[in-house]
């Protein structure tokens, strides 16, 4: 039958070309009276004409559609009866050869931006080609689908444009329409979004709609490590202007030239654009928020929490990711959770959600527990020192802070709090100013308060895309401790010496290792919220995936390669919760959710086609 329907299009078509081969043979017979400079040309140059296609998959329409190309890998068969032959070289690749050539070229490419600027074209050109290097080669790949290589790609984001649909666009000047513009997007089984604003690019601050390079590049690692269908996929950006100065004054910037909205008018957008989402795709539709301010998420997961399943790395991401590490240290410390005493430093308002997952995992662990009973050993440090409830009666302290403020007298440095606290997990976290150090003196009174001190600094201050600082390296912090600490920051990856000559294989904190799982199975269990309790089951999950040997080696995370499988844990203990608290609309529900799991992952390999 396809083939007898693809023979009936090639006939329609080849009537078409006769007749517009008879007509281009009349019109070269007319004078040539209509050149340039001459009205005639001018208005039949103007005069509005209807865009129309022929949409036959075969053939260069084939070959030109991203989903169904194959490159050099259609077969001799395939090339005759799809009307390929002739249109590619004669040899015959396979799917492996191929991702090598591209591994190929991506290793020759001289900076880290141009590698993922091919890496992306790739993805322009063979969808499943691209996915298929992307999940055989994450543990290289990865580097470049994230920060700082996305921020860098997405400031020379004007000059990279092409017109292809890869993202929609919406602004101030699309409210009231923004129901009809979401229909422009031709997949109707959108399950997951990534939305972004471009206010704050890490370090790089406002980007604009330049950012729209954060959740693109996300949502290809949905599918490549969570196994997303990438037509369930819609990246947007607000365009509601930028501050950045230099943006504003450049001539080739895409986005609007003007101050950016905040506020009534802002909310406003956003409130018609999710109202819009729920209309045309449900309520199950995952809803990510990148490369935004961390207050803008914090009131958008806030406000449409019980609407959607909503999320952001800075809220659920990051402190999902350090509560796993934490989960996945403890058979090396002993105890449990609820034993541990946590030291957090830093400015950023992200640690406080670090502290207020901390807070929910170990209520639930206590079970009869109160939140102020989890909270009591719970303590924030900043720069002016133990955030204690007398800074809040003298109105020196910021509301985020609060609930962690201690009922005992201040203690003004870092090092006397961890010399009279004698925390077993020190977290470092902040964001524009620089990270408090974790110095030698501080680094050996952790070890002398505790055997095995778990030392998380997770900040990357940095400036144009630069490292600058983090509160202590990995070999400062095992040198400092004599080896015993348990470490895991954002950056180191691979071998750290330690004193005695032992060499321990370090692996770095990456929320990669939570969204993708996450997404998956809130999609396969149709979920319409995101609750604490299912995190902390997906944290449980990655942590039981690092093994005694990965302990044993000084790695706090399960290997990069493992992503797919460590995506397909996660979602089956995420749908589990999903189901169990109710709010899961997938029914029945399956015997086997990581069969489930595994069953609904994406295939990035070649089909075949007759």
């Amino acid at each position: 039958m396809a083939l007898r329907y693809a023979l009936q299009r090639s006939a329609a078509a080849e009537a078409l070309l006769v007749s517009a081969s008879a007509q281009a043979r009349t019109l070269s017979t007319l004078p040539a009276t209509h050149g340039p400079g001459h009205d005639h040309d001018e208005n039949s140059h103007s005069r509005p004409t209807t865009p129309w296609v022929r949409s036959v998959i075969s053939g260069v329409d084939l070959m030109r559609d991203a989903r169904y190309n194959k490159g050099l890998a259609f077969s001799q068969l395939e090339r005759d009866r799809l009307y390929l032959r002739g249109l590619l070289p004669p040899a015959v690749l396979s799917q492996e050869v191929q991702a090598e050539r591209v591994m190929t070229n991506i290793r020759s490419k001289g900076t880290e931006v141009d590698k993922h600027t091919y890496l992306m074209s790739l993805q322009e050109r063979n969808e499943r080609l691209f996915y298929y290097v992307l999940s055989e080669h994450i543990e290289e790949l990865l580097p470049l689908m994230s920060q700082p290589t996305i921020g860098k790609y997405c400031q020379g984001y004007s000059l990279m444009f092409r017109s292809l649909p890869r993202a929609m666009y919406l602004g101030l000047e699309d409210k009231g329409s923004i129901f009809s513009i979401l229909k422009n997007w031709p997949e109707r089984r959108v399950k997951a979004i990534c939305l972004t604003d471009g206010q704050r690019m890490g370090n790089l601050g406002d980007l604009g709609v330049q950012a729209i390079g954060v959740p693109i590049s996300r949502l290809a690692l949905y599918t490549a490590c969570g196994g997303i269908v990438p037509s369930a996929c819609l990246p947007i950006t607000l365009d509601v202007g930028t501050d950045n100065e230099s943006l504003l004054q450049d001539p080739i910037y895409v986005g609007g030239k003007h101050r950016r909205v905040r506020g009534e008018a802002y909310f406003e957008l956003v409130d018609e654009l999710l109202t819009a989402v729920r209309r045309r795709y449900g309520t199950s539709v995952m809803i990510d928020c990148a490369g935004m301010d961390f207050e803008t998420q914090t009131k958008l997961i806030n406000t449409y929490r019980g609407t959607f399943p909503m999320y952001s790395d800075s809220v659920f991401g990051l402190p999902t990711a350090v509560l796993a590490t934490v989960y996945a240290a403890l058979p090396a410390t002993g105890g449990s959770l609820a034993d541990q005493r946590f030291m957090l430093v830093g400015e950023s308002p992200r640690l406080t959600a670090i502290a207020e997952l901390l807070e929910e995992a170990v209520q639930r662990e206590q079970g009869r527990g109160t939140v102020l009973e989890a909270r009591k050993n719970i303590f924030v440090v900043d720069k002016q020192g133990l955030v204690v409830r007398d800074r809040w009666d003298a109105e020196q302290l910021e509301d985020h802070k609060l609930p962690y403020a201690q009922e005992r007298p201040a203690i003004d440095s870092l090092l006397d709090a961890v010399k009279q606290i004698q925390p077993t997990v020190l977290i470092g976290l902040s964001d524009k100013e620089p990270p408090h150090a974790f110095t030698k003196e501080v680094c050996e009174a952790m070890a002398a308060g505790t055997e095995r001190p778990i030392i998380l600094p997770l900040s990357r201050i940095s400036a144009a895309g630069q490292l600058e600082a983090s509160e202590v390296t990995a070999a400062d912090a095992l040198a400092w401790t004599r080896g015993r600490a348990l470490f895991a920051d954002k950056l180191t990856s691979g071998p750290v010496e330690v004193p005695g000559g032992e060499t321990r294989q370090l692996r770095a904190i990456d929320t990669t290792y939570i969204f993708p799982g996450l997404a998956l199975g809130l999609m396969m269990s149709r979920s319409t919220r995101v609750r604490e309790d299912m995190v902390i089951e997906a944290a449980k999950a990655l942590a039981r995936d690092v093994s005694d040997a990965d302990r044993a080696a000084g790695s706090l995370m399960p290997p990069v390669p493992a992503l797919r499988d460590v995506a397909a844990r996660v979602a089956a203990a995420v749908s589990h919760k999903a189901y169990n608290a109710g709010v899961a609309t997938e029914l029945p529900r399956p015997h086997d959710l990581l069969d489930k799991a595994l069953g609904w992952m994406y295939n990035p390999r070649y089909r075949r086609y007759r």
